[in-house]
């Protein structure tokens, strides 16, 4: 007989295992969820795939070295993150950048796991997450990430959202566009870091795009935008998790087939609502 595809006889003695990861899945979804809308908004989704192959880059020349993995990560987020933030808004510039960047981040990372001589779980981990890496120190990490992204944004979101609906109109009234670009990609390199440590370099975009992209399918409210699209990363991050502990695959299959389940549903009741609009 087949293996069963799922096996939770034993939840009640894993779920505590995997408490940690629970936590950093709230976390992410909660920041994911936030800069996603400003992903959306802003046209970087591409940008979030070139930062996650830096910051893997960081994170796996960290662990070859002996270093903290998070802190790896950050600084290879936050390389990435602060050359897009100085090339300016220019789409064209930005893109060239990254694609530049993500086959350069990508090949350096694969050399550092290549001659790094640990477990094979810590190389692909990296690449496609692990539902039991996140230790204390390395949830603590993640909380002091968050309560920054999450403060800075809550600080920033009236005159960001501005900037990023009409940057043009926002200039001439004041808005310091520039300086609010350059801040938000900084945060967007943060919550990469952030999310990398979970998921995965090569599944980023799960989080930090999909969850937005939805819920811009199912409304336009300053208010319910940002709502669903914490709603939909918290969905599809916890329970990715909880259905990988069932199965015993990576976290990241879960994770990003939920989200696309739900981004497939926002996409039928988008087109169901627009054409009962029409008829």
């Amino acid at each position: 007989m087949h293996a069963a595809l799922f096996d939770f006889s034993d939840y009640d003695r894993l779920i505590p295992l995997v408490a940690n990861s629970l936590y950093a899945g709230a976390l992410l979804a909660l920041i994911g969820g936030l800069v996603g809308v400003f992903v959306m908004n802003r046209e970087l989704s591409f940008a979030v795939h070139g930062i996650s192959e830096l910051s893997f880059a960081g994170a796996a020349i960290f662990l070859l070295i002996g270093l903290d993995v998070v802190v790896g990560s950050v600084v290879g987020s936050l390389a990435a993150a602060g050359i897009l933030a100085f090339l300016g808004e220019r789409a064209k510039d930005r893109n060239s950048f990254v694609a530049v960047l993500m086959p350069f981040g990508l090949g350096i990372g694969i050399l550092a796991l290549a001659l790094y001589p640990g477990r094979a779980a810590n190389k692909f981990g990296l690449l496609t997450g692990q539902i039991v890496s996140v230790d204390d120190p390395k949830l603590a990490a993640m909380a002091v990430i968050a309560l920054i992204v999450v403060g800075v944004m809550l600080v920033i979101w009236r005159p960001l959202s501005f900037a990023s609906l009409d940057p043009e109109v926002a200039s001439a009234r004041g808005v310091r566009v520039r300086a609010l670009g350059i801040v938000f990609v900084l945060l967007l390199g943060l919550a990469v870091a952030a999310a990398v440590q979970v998921v995965g370099a090569l599944l980023v975009l799960a989080l930090l795009v999909t969850p937005a992209a939805s819920a811009l399918r199912l409304s336009n409210s300053q208010l319910w935008v940002p709502v669903l699209s914490v709603t939909f990363a918290f969905i599809s991050m916890v329970g990715g998790i909880l259905l990988a502990l069932g199965g015993g695959l990576p976290i990241s299959p879960y994770v990003t087939t939920i989200s696309f389940l739900i981004y497939l549903i926002a996409r039928v009741i988008s087109w169901a609502k627009t054409k009962g609009v029409r008829a």
